[in-house]
C-alpha cells in the first residue's frame, strides 16, 4: 500500500461527497473553502454567503499538525469578537507574507526540537461552530500490518495524545470480517465515557466512518475532533492519507484530489510528479526520488527491498552518499511501455550535464531474482529508451552495469547487451550467479 497525504479540504470534500451513503442518520453542513490569499477569500464572499454572515475559523492546510499550538489557527475564542471576513483576509495576508516557523513536537505548550520554516500557501476557511467541549469526540482508522485498526475516544482536541492509552479505545479488524461482525465489534467497544445520550449515535457514526475508510480506500483517516450535537455532525479537524494504488479505481469517488508537498519539504520536480502520476494509473510500482541531480551514480532498481540494499551499498562503497543521484524502484510487473517511461525519465535527468569532475557516469540496472516480472519484457522498455538517449549517454560518458535474475532473464540480459553494443554504449551484464550488489563494487573499482 502506498500512502499519500492529502489536504484537510480534500478529505472533507471526499466524505461530504459520499455522506448520505455512509452517514444517512446525520447531517453535515460542509461549509469549507480552500484559498491561497486574502483577496481570493474576499472574492469568494459573493459565492459563499456564510463568509459574510458567520464567525469564521482559518488555518493553514499544508499537511502539518499542531496548528493550534503553533499559533496558526484563527478563531473566535482567541480573538476579541468574531473573526469576520476582513479579519480572516488580513490574517491570511500576514501569515503568507513571510516564512513561518512550525514546531512538530511539544512538551505541554512548550515547543521542543528544531522547527521547520517555510511559506504558507494554502488556507482552509470554515464557519465557527459554537459547542461545548463535552461535545467533542475523536475517531481514527488506519492499517497496521495485515489488520485495520479503529481508535475512538470521548475526548477530542489537541490533548488526546497525552494519556493516549487511558483515553483511547482500540479495536482491530481482520481484512475478511463481515459488515455485521464489524458493526457488532464497534458497538461492543464504544468508549465508556461517551455521554449516555450520544452512545447510540456515536456507534452509528463510527460504523459508517469505518465503512467509508475501507470502501473509499483511505490508508489513514482521523477526525480530531468531530462535534456531535444530536444528529448534527461537524468535522472540525481532519488528517487523511489515501492508498494511491487504488487511484485508477477511485477517480470518480475521490474527484480532483491533490497530493501536495508537505510544509518544509522541497517542492517535487516535474519528473518525480510524472512518475507519481504514472504509478497512480498502474498496477505496478513506479517510485522515484531525486537526491542529487548532479551526482554521477544513477540506479534503476527492480524491487523496493533491492533499492534499499543498492542505496546502502553505494553509500558504503563510495564513501560519499552525495554520489548517489536517485532512489526508487520499478516492480510489480510493469509493462514494456511503463518501463520505457521510467527509463526515459532517468536517462533524461542523467544526461543533462557532464560530471563536474569529468568522470564517467554510472548507471546501475539491478535487482534480485524476480518472482513474476518478465525480465525480457521490462528490458525491452529499457532498450527502447537506450535507442532514444544513446547519443546523449555517450556525450556525458555513461557506463552501464546490469545484474538481474528471474523469468526470461537470460533473454533479457542477451538482448540488452546486444543493443548496447550495437548503439556503442559501454555495458557489463551479470546474472543471478553474481551477488546482488557486486556490480556496485565492480563499477566503482573501474
Amino acid at each position: 500500500m502506498a500512502q499519500k497525504a492529502i489536504r484537510e479540504f480534500d478529505a472533507k470534500t471526499i466524505l461530504a461527497k459520499h455522506w448520505d451513503k455512509y452517514f444517512s442518520d446525520f447531517t453535515y453542513s460542509y461549509e469549507t473553502i480552500l484559498v491561497q490569499s486574502g483577496s481570493e477569500l474576499k472574492a469568494k464572499a459573493s459565492e459563499f454567503n456564510w463568509l459574510q454572515d458567520r464567525a469564521l475559523v482559518v488555518k493553514p492546510d499544508m499537511l502539518f499538525g499542531k496548528r493550534g499550538k503553533n499559533g496558526l489557527v484563527l478563531f473566535k475564542d482567541k480573538e476579541p469578537g468574531d473573526v469576520t471576513l476582513d479579519k480572516a483576509a488580513s490574517w491570511i495576508e500576514k501569515k503568507r507574507g513571510s516564512k513561518q516557523k512550525v514546531y512538530f513536537n511539544f512538551d505541554g505548550d512548550t515547543p521542543t526540537g528544531k522547527p521547520k520554516e517555510d511559506m504558507l500557501t494554502h488556507f482552509i476557511v470554515e464557519p465557527f461552530t459554537p459547542h461545548e467541549q463535552t461535545e467533542e469526540y475523536y475517531i481514527c482508522a488506519t492499517v497496521v500490518g495485515d489488520e485495520d485498526v479503529l481508535y475512538m475516544s470521548a475526548e477530542g482536541g489537541m490533548e488526546v495524545e497525552e494519556g493516549w492509552d487511558e483515553k483511547v479505545t482500540k479495536v482491530t479488524f481482520a481484512i475478511n470480517e463481515s459488515e455485521d461482525e464489524i458493526a457488532q465489534k464497534i458497538q461492543a467497544n464504544i468508549p465508556a465515557d461517551v455521554k449516555l445520550e450520544d452512545k447510540e449515535n456515536f456507534a452509528k457514526f463510527a460504523i459508517g466512518f469505518f465503512k467509508a475508510y475501507r470502501e473509499l480506500h483511505f490508508a489513514y483517516l482521523e477526525i480530531n475532533p468531530f462535534v456531535m450535537q444530536g444528529t448534527k455532525i461537524e468535522l472540525l479537524d481532519m488528517v487523511a492519507k489515501l492508498d494511491d494504488t487504488a487511484g485508477f479505481l477511485m477517480a470518480d469517488e475521490w474527484g480532483d484530489v491533490e497530493y501536495p508537498t508537505a510544509f518544509g519539504m522541497e517542492e517535487k520536480s516535474p519528473e518525480v510528479k510524472a512518475i507519481e502520476e504514472a504509478d497512480a494509473k498502474s498496477g505496478a510500482s513506479l517510485k522515484l526520488t531525486i537526491l542529487n541531480p548532479d551526482a554521477r551514480i544513477w540506479t534503476m532498481v527492480a524491487g523496493g527491498g533491492a533499492s534499499v540494499v543498492y542505496a546502502d551499498t553505494i553509500a558504503d562503497l563510495s564513501g560519499d552518499v552525495t554520489q548517489l543521484a536517485n532512489y526508487g524502484e520499478y516492480s510489480g510487473g510493469p509493462t514494456t511501455a511503463e518501463t520505457k517511461f521510467y527509463a526515459d525519465t532517468l536517462l533524461d535527468l542523467m544526461t543533462r550535464k557532464k560530471d563536474p569532475q569529468g568522470r564517467d557516469k554510472i548507471l546501475i540496472i539491478g535487482g534480485a531474482i524476480a518472482n513474476f516480472t518478465d525480465v525480457a519484457k521490462t528490458f525491452t522498455g529499457i532498450i527502447q529508451s537506450f535507442e532514444e538517449y544513446a547519443e546523449k549517454m555517450k556525450e556525458v560518458g555513461v557506463k552501464i552495469y546490469v545484474r538481474r535474475g528471474g523469468p526470461n532473464y537470460e533473454k533479457g540480459l542477451k538482448d540488452i547487451k546486444e543493443a548496447a553494443d550495437r548503439l556503442g554504449l559501454y555495458i557489463e551484464v551479470y546474472g543471478p550467479e553474481t551477488h546482488l550488489t557486486d556490480i556496485v563494487r565492480i563499477s566503482l573499482q573501474k
